[in-house]
């Protein structure tokens, strides 16, 4: 008996967990746990950004502030539905919340920064200052499947002399010429090249 009272208590605090999820509304800095039933590669954690929107591999970027997961569900499966034969099943949760303040404060600055060639989501992005070079990378939805992984570079223009350096990059071992690495922190203009990779590469 104690045991049946157990799972009833246990399922009924399951249904209101999933109730409390339903209703909430997404807030910018927000963490969400995404799955996609038919392809377990696309899931992930996202962050919501400032302006309330998301990135997410083959639907690109999606508003989510204000909105329940249940909707921001329904628009990554729609979004997504042409690289499947049938519309996928997408899960949205919420993993963490982000930081609630009692007063409203300024938004940090964005800054732009490019990636060009072989990622799932090339173009400009708007990051927060201190985006390091493999938070940017997730943020583009990572890498295609034709990158060549091993010779991505950082192009960096010193703002005073207008000079341009490039810092080579290895995303397999996480390293590169010099201090350049993934936890190397970004700086606005910089542009991540990611070469097509060549034959038996």
């Amino acid at each position: 008996m104690i045991r049946f009272l157990t799972a009833l208590l246990l399922m009924a605090g399951l249904a209101g967990a999933a109730a409390a999820q339903s209703n909430y509304r997404i807030q910018p800095g927000d963490t969400l746990q995404i799955e996609v039933l038919e392809d377990s590669n696309l899931n992930r954690g996202v962050l919501v950004l400032p302006d309330g929107s998301i990135s997410f591999p083959l639907a690109g970027s999606v508003k989510a502030g204000g909105r329940s997961v249940d909707a921001v569900a329904s628009t990554l499966a729609s979004k997504m539905a042409s690289n499947f034969a049938v519309e996928p099943t997408v899960l949205v949760s919420v993993a963490a919340l982000g930081p609630r303040r009692g007063r409203v404060k300024a938004e940090p600055n964005l800054m732009n920064v490019y990636i060009l060639g072989e990622a799932n989501e090339p173009g400009r992005k708007e990051v927060l200052p201190g985006t390091t070079l493999l938070q940017f990378l997730a943020e583009a939805g990572g890498l295609s499947r034709f990158a060549a992984e091993k010779r991505i570079q950082l192009r960096r223009v010193d703002p005073k002399s207008g000079r341009e350096t490039v810092y080579p990059f290895n995303f397999r071992t996480m390293g590169g010429s010099g201090s350049i690495s993934g936890t190397t922190v970004l700086a606005p203009g910089d542009v991540i090249v990611v070469p097509e990779r060549r034959l038996f590469e």
